[in-house]
Formats: C-alpha cells, sequence, structure tokens
C-alpha cells in the first residue's frame, strides 16, 4: 500500500485524485451533513478514497469506480 494524502471533504481534490474519481466523491459528499476528511491510498497500484464518515470510493481490477458505505465500527 502506497500512502497518498488527506483533504477535507466538500473541497477540491488534491491533483493526486484520479479524475475518474472525482464525480463518485462528490456524489458521497453529497450524501453527508458532518465535516469529514478524505484519505487517499494506492493499493496494488489502484486508488482508494475512504472517507472518514464511513464511505469508500474506488476503481476496481475491471476498472470500474465504486463508492461503498462501510461499518465505523470495524
Amino acid at each position: 500500500m502506497q500512502l497518498g494524502t488527506r483533504w477535507s471533504a466538500g473541497g477540491e481534490p488534491p491533483a493526486s485524485v484520479p479524475e475518474a474519481l472525482v464525480p463518485a466523491i462528490r456524489e458521497v459528499e453529497a450524501r453527508i451533513d458532518e465535516p469529514a476528511h478524505w484519505t487517499l491510498t494506492w493499493l496494488e497500484g489502484r486508488p482508494i478514497a475512504e472517507l472518514d464518515a464511513g464511505w469508500e470510493v474506488a476503481i476496481s481490477a475491471s476498472g470500474e469506480v465504486t463508492s461503498e458505505p462501510f461499518d465505523l465500527e470495524d
């Protein structure tokens, strides 16, 4: 895993965030109403943006962009 960067939800994603992720990131941000931060990491060469409010946006091995909530308790 390669650590990327962090930024505030609602802010401009850093240039290192792949453009393919930005629409899904904006959709997730429209669902939340609390301050949160994104963390971009890279796993096996694929980007994963994780929102500390419980969402993950990623590009799968097939190239599909996915956004999924996750349980903050795990």
